[in-house]
């Protein structure tokens, strides 16, 4: 069962389009076995606006993303419901920003209805996501210096499956900007994180979602595979990042591929917060 992808979202994520059924009709008729549906929950902003006291600093800044959370599992409920007799439908969400509370991080993942969690970072704290942020007014060797720092903490903590998109301010920095970052600047922090990782018993996703936009890899690449191998890292998903039904599984095959090459011989998915591996043939 290797046709499952691994991050999608619909339009209960603030970014995404579609409905539910949507992502499902689109895995079945793509010959996929297995979808889990992981809409945004950006833990910096689970309450209300008021709660926090603060502007939001753009449109895309919205909050009470707790009743977005609510949303999003009676919708992946209902698609089980709706769906279950012909694909395996995963019930997860991409946890964003963690760090900023891991006490309500740990009381959000206790959700029943879950069965998977992606911990990601989109924003650094103060910070816009890193989508909507000006490089020609910021420093993206402090930037990234700061990311990295931020992404620590999240990978000592450890409590999520996966970790999403390691390498995701490149999306932009790289892909849309055209800003060379040489990686090997950053490799001792990139390093330690994937060291906490693995040693946190913490999964990584291979993001394929690079490889239709500009940017043109996956998150993270081949050598940083590799790197979380060699500190013992075993766990491995592939997401394509759709946020629209005709995104489904593109590059799904491009990353088993990948995970090979990077020398595991398993990919693995997540039931009711626990792994099951695949064999790779």
């Amino acid at each position: 069962m290797l046709g499952i992808d691994c991050h999608t979202h619909t339009g209960v994520s603030p970014d995404g389009k579609g409905t539910a059924g949507g992502l499902c009709r689109s895995a079945i008729s793509k010959g996929l076995n297995a979808i889990a549906i992981t809409e945004h929950i950006e833990l910096n902003r689970w309450f209300s606006q008021d709660h926090y006291g603060i502007v939001p600093k753009n449109d895309d800044e919205i909050f009470n993303y707790c009743d977005i959370m609510e949303s999003a599992m009676k919708q992946n409920c209902a698609a089980r419901d709706n769906y279950g007799s012909r694909i395996h439908i995963i019930s997860g969400i991409e946890l964003g920003q963690p760090h900023v509370d891991f006490g309500l991080a740990e009381a959000v993942m206790h959700d029943i209805r879950l069965d998977y969690v992606i911990a990601s970072l989109h924003e650094l704290q103060g910070k816009e996501d890193f989508y909507c942020l000006d490089y020609s007014r910021e420093s993206v060797t402090e930037l990234l210096d700061e990311y990295f720092k931020e992404l620590y903490r999240i990978c000592s903590w450890g409590k999520f499956d996966v970790l999403g998109h390691i390498t995701y301010p490149l999306r932009y920095i790289e892909g849309e900007q055209g800003i060379n970052v040489p990686l090997e600047n950053y490799e001792e922090q990139l390093r330690e994180c994937l060291k906490a990782l693995a040693g946190a018993g913490a999964g990584i996703e291979i993001n394929t979602s690079g490889l239709r936009q500009k940017y043109g890899k996956t998150f993270p690449t081949l050598e940083i595979l590799k790197m979380y191998r060699e500190f013992g890292g075993e766990m491995v998903t592939i997401g394509s990042d759709a946020h629209c039904a005709d995104d489904v599984g593109k590059g799904i095959h491009e990353g088993i591929k990948l995970a090979k090459e990077a020398g595991f011989s398993y990919l693995c998915y997540f039931s009711e917060r626990e792994p099951i591996y695949i064999k790779i043939v």
